[in-house]
């Protein structure tokens, strides 16, 4: 049995999963993970971080043994805090909700009612919590709405091209990011001459532009992975000459992070 058994470090966080992600359904975003065949076996795949845990295998932590499906609900627990603490804790950019929205939904999922909710959050009377419930719950009839609306859109055949997945990790969500497929597609050929692994012809004025060639260039570098400086110009170097201003456009778009001292670069995730 000892060959079947997976040792797994903490903190193992291996590929970028931006695109599993946006694409997951509601049920895969609460249980944080999702479950996909590729060849011969399966896998079950953190949504946060991109761990994958196979199917068939069993997974030891701390002389406890697991199966691949209860260990990567345990993992999303231990290693992320969990998916409601997670996800309350995107950004607005991404959630759409307030600081009082999102400290009213903790206090919700903690049972509190609606007097304490107002006095922990001191927010002011027991009404105005309750009234702040009723919009949330209006919120959740819309979104159920406006999602079977959009579903029945892309459904119809001829539907105008999807857009691009926006990375999770993008600092500026906005209409730079709103890119359809099709136009992706234009904007790579027209600046990679040579091919996606080549160098570009010019970094554009544009930043519908920009972004395209950024999400494109952000492919180079592996995630999980640290970079010195040195090797990330290195790669930067070989797609163009102004390799700094490319660092510094991945930077300001969230694609690529560092440590404040430039001593580590990392894929954003």
């Amino acid at each position: 049995m000892e060959n079947w058994v997976i040792e797994l470090a903490e903190g193992n966080e291996s590929v970028s999963i931006s695109e599993k992600f946006w694409n997951a359904s509601i049920s895969e975003l609460k249980q944080g993970y999702l479950f996909e065949m590729r060849e011969h076996s399966g896998y079950y795949t953190c949504l946060v971080c991109g761990e994958e845990f196979e199917k068939g295998l069993i997974y030891k932590k701390e002389s406890q043994y697991y199966e691949a499906g209860k260990y990567a609900a345990l993992h999303v627990e231990q290693a992320h805090g969990g998916m409601f603490h997670w996800l309350l804790g995107l950004d607005k950019k991404l959630t759409g909700l307030t600081e009082l929205q999102k400290g009213l939904l903790n206090a919700f999922r903690h049972s509190l009612s609606d007097g304490e909710a107002a006095k922990e959050l001191g927010i002011g009377s027991t009404s105005t919590v309750r009234n702040h419930r009723f919009t949330l719950r209006e919120k959740v009839k819309q979104a159920k709405l406006f999602l079977a609306v959009m579903e029945l859109v892309e459904e119809k055949p001829g539907a105008a091209s999807p857009f691009v997945s926006i990375p999770r990790s993008a600092a500026m969500v906005d209409e730079r990011f709103a890119i359809t497929e099709e136009e992706n597609a234009e904007i790579l050929n027209a600046y990679f001459k040579h091919g996606l692994e080549g160098p570009i012809s010019e970094f554009p004025k544009k930043q519908k532009r920009k972004a395209a060639i950024l999400r494109q260039l952000i492919k180079r570098f592996e995630a999980g992975r640290k970079y010195t400086e040195k090797e990330v110009n290195a790669i930067l170097k070989e797609a163009f000459a102004d390799y700094v201003t490319l660092r510094r456009y991945l930077i300001d778009y969230g694609l690529l992070d560092r440590e404040p001292d430039g001593s580590s670069y990392w894929v954003s995730l």
